[in-house]
């Protein structure tokens, strides 16, 4: 679930010269394009919903790179999800974990749209083929209206908190939330743990900024403008970061000017010290199996904080660089397993949602 920031100063526009600015501003849409797009896309769910409309609750779930890494096939008594190879980042994914924690995080959507308009069903993972999440319909959990009310609103948001702590009725409302067979969750609160944390992302955002082959891969899933972003509909739009728009050809040229370790690696600081807390998920086993059931505690999560008034962020380098993952894992109390995910929490501003491909283009 890892997503970069991008640094755009305005000196650097100036020096692209004021004609070919003004003609890419012309082609580059504007931002009320992109919210009104953007806005169907999260729309309240029917009361009598259609699967399909299901299905567009379910791809509002965080996922790597804003990939969108999932395929939907529709059967009689069920709904499929199954990974879209096609969609794989195997510079920072190499083994397709976050790729399955994606897909947990639809299937849990999914599962609560359908709660929410009764028509309640049950999860599981076959993992024959490329692995398959199905969603059965019929019995089922109960319906969790605050989760359901919260997938529209959900986002990662990557930008600083107000440093504010979360109180201890809330962290337990968050672990209730996330409670999975299967998955483990440690809450950080206490300041010194999370700068060792701090250390473990800045030394793995360096780690992954030195490898040509993750920067390449990021670089492809970056948009620029909202009309790039809007026909697309996917990859990390510089606004969703709370950085300015840019025409799609001069975005590229100012990312390699500017986007550099020393600037990120003080970013990624700012942001930690300036939240609550930090959360980390461990899966029993290193399956993709657990890996689904590491998304599903991940997006319950995070709707819950969403539902609190609380903004949540990935900071999975750690995690993603896998010389690192001893160390946190050893610094959680969890020595000899795989951390899954780490996310940061507190309150933030909102910003703009990040786009989402229609269904039509996601189903089998």
């Amino acid at each position: 679930m890892n997503r970069r920031h991008l640094l755009v100063g305005g000196t650097a526009v100036a020096l692209a010269g004021a004609g070919l600015l003004t003609l890419g501003l012309r082609q580059m849409g504007s931002m009320e394009e992109y919210d009104s797009a953007v806005a169907a896309t999260r729309a309240a769910l029917a009361e009598r919903p259609e699967v399909r409309d299901l299905i567009r609750y379910a791809t509002l779930a965080a996922n790597g790179h804003n990939t969108q890494p999932w395929r939907f096939g529709i059967r009689q008594d069920r709904i499929e999800i199954l990974p879209d190879l096609a969609r794989r980042t195997p510079a920072v994914d190499p083994d397709d974990h976050h790729l399955f924690v994606s897909l947990g995080c639809a299937a849990e959507n999914l599962a609560l749209a359908a709660a929410a308009r009764g028509r309640p069903g049950e999860l599981s993972f076959d993992p024959s083929g490329e692995g398959t999440v199905a969603f059965t319909f019929g019995g089922g959990r109960p319906s969790a209206p605050a989760l359901f009310d919260a997938i529209p609103h959900r986002q990662s948001t990557r930008s600083e908190y107000d440093g504010r702590p979360v109180g201890a009725a809330e962290l337990r409302s968050l672990a209730a939330a996330a409670d999975t067979p299967g998955v483990d969750l440690v809450l950080i609160t206490d300041r010194s743990q999370i700068d060792r944390v701090r250390d473990l992302v800045v030394a793995g955002n360096s780690t992954q900024m030195a490898d040509p082959a993750f920067m390449r891969e990021l670089k492809s899933w970056l948009r620029f403008s909202p009309r790039q972003a809007i026909e697309t509909g996917d990859g990390l739009f510089s606004a969703t970061t709370g950085n300015p728009a840019l025409p799609s050809w001069l975005g590229p040229l100012l990312f390699d000017l500017v986007f550099k370790p020393d600037a990120e690696n003080d970013k990624y600081a700012r942001h930690i010290r300036s939240s609550a807390g930090l959360a980390v998920f461990v899966s029993e086993r290193d399956d993709k199996d657990h890996w689904v059931r590491a998304g599903y505690a991940c997006q319950r999560f995070a709707l819950q904080a969403t539902a609190l008034g609380l903004k949540t962020a990935h900071i999975n380098q750690p995690v993603e660089v896998a010389s690192l993952r001893p160390e946190l894992a050893a610094l959680i109390g969890m020595a000899g397993r795989r951390p899954d995910l780490v996310l940061r929490f507190g309150r933030g501003p909102a910003l703009p949602f990040s786009a989402r491909r229609p269904v039509e283009a996601v189903l089998t």
